[in-house]
């Protein structure tokens, strides 16, 4: 059973950066998709960022409200992916859940495997 535990959530202030990770309890390796939704009170969850087995400088997708601000990285080694935000504003205020699938595509719009998520609050 793959497990998805996500930290460095927290409360800052617009402008500021934090960084997410997500460790995984099984070799990420096997899953090409792994990525990071968002979910915001009232709305829908969306995809914020999704990379491929081959890392950061191959592929990545990222929702438009985050390009240039937000970076995905994976570490297949260490089995953990993380999520760089930068300049971030009161609109990125949610709960962060990482993601995972096996078929990269599949991702895209949703994930077989789940975190318990992670709370980021930006104030402004």
């Amino acid at each position: 059973q793959v497990q998805l535990v996500e930290s460095g959530g927290g409360l800052v202030q617009a402008g500021g950066s934090l960084r997410l990770s997500c460790a995984a309890s099984v070799s990420i390796f096997d899953m090409d998709g792994m990525g990071w939704f968002r979910q915001a009170p009232g709305k829908q969850r969306e995809l914020v960022a999704a990379i491929t087995r081959g890392g950061i400088s191959n592929y990545a997708d990222y929702a438009d409200s985050v390009k240039g601000r937000f970076t995905i990285h994976r570490d297949n080694a260490k089995n953990v992916v993380y999520l760089q935000m930068n300049s971030l504003e009161p609109e990125d205020t949610g709960v962060y859940y990482c993601a995972a699938d096996p078929i990269y595509r599949r991702l895209l719009s949703s994930a077989t495997y789940w975190g318990q998520g992670t709370q980021v609050t930006v104030s402004s």
